[in-house]
């Protein structure tokens, strides 16, 4: 294990998130972690050969680059990662080779690499804005079962600070491949979860803006016990790229800081409820 004293904060972030969140591409790593995306290849590549990362050509999406999972040291720095984006059940790889498989061969990849790109851009904005930071990035498996008693199964969990505000939030990252009425009944335990822990806004964010209309249209003038908001894949998500459900103007795009939240009553019921650092 002398490698591992070699490996930097940073590598041990990016790790982390690679243990959580199984994948990213090059262009994530470097916007989230390094100030150029020549020092990020430079560095992923002294991890490559320190094996604490695996890396695969991007074919299935297009981009022409590396996308980056655990390597066998990586793997033994984080022994309970998430091993299979498909079946979270699924018996514990005999090796990081073989978590690695599951990963790239996936159905799921394009949504992983969609889903986790929302972070990254918000992990990038901090870079730019001090008083920004995020406070709490949480993947599928993760939040699934922090909220399992009310059976949500967000794609994605943040905490976002900024403008001093602190705004919980749910991704729905939707392709558009699912019918308009799944997306929807999706709200139903987002709705049980009101009930006793957070009411932090959902975030369903399509691919055009025909899709995010027809989720507007469908849910005018239906109440619902948390905040609902629709914005567009290539809207940058720290901005002004959020259309809450009960704008009466559906045109009106508000900044995520902006969202309307409630971390919930300070109760047994809630055991994962954020307590800002900032309170005290």
């Amino acid at each position: 294990m002398a490698r591992v004293r070699l490996l930097t904060l940073r590598d041990h972030d990016l790790l982390a998130w690679l243990a959580e969140h199984y994948l990213l591409s090059a262009d994530q790593v470097a916007a989230a972690l390094f100030p150029s995306k020549r020092s990020a290849l430079l560095r992923l590549a002294t991890l490559h050969r320190y094996e604490a990362v695996h890396r695969f050509g991007d074919l299935r999406t297009g981009t022409d680059q590396y996308l980056y999972a655990l390597g066998p040291l990586g793997l033994d720095l984080h022994p309970r990662a998430y091993s299979d984006p498909l079946r979270p059940d699924a018996p514990t790889p005999r090796s990081s080779v073989e978590r690695a498989q599951r990963i790239i061969g996936s159905t799921r990849l394009n949504h992983l690499l969609g889903t986790n790109q929302l972070f990254i851009d918000l992990h990038a904005y901090t870079h730019t804005d001090p008083g920004a930071r995020l406070a709490r990035w949480w993947s599928e498996q993760h939040a699934t079962a922090a909220y399992a008693l009310a059976g949500v199964r967000p794609d994605g969990h943040g905490i976002w600070h900024a403008a001093g505000r602190t705004v919980g939030f749910f991704l729905e990252h939707d392709n558009g491949t699912e019918p308009l009425r799944v997306v929807l009944a999706k709200l139903r335990a987002y709705e049980r979860l009101a009930e006793f822990g957070p009411r932090y806004p959902v975030l369903i964010r399509v691919p055009h803006r025909r899709r995010e209309n027809n989720i507007l249209d469908a849910l005018t003038g239906v109440p619902t016990a948390m905040p609902v908001a629709t914005g567009l894949h290539h809207e940058h998500p720290a901005g002004p790229a959020w259309t809450l459900t009960t704008d009466p103007d559906p045109l009106t795009r508000r900044w995520l800081h902006e969202l309307p939240s409630d971390h919930g009553p300070d109760t047994p019921t809630n055991p994962n409820r954020y307590h800002d650092p900032d309170d005290g």
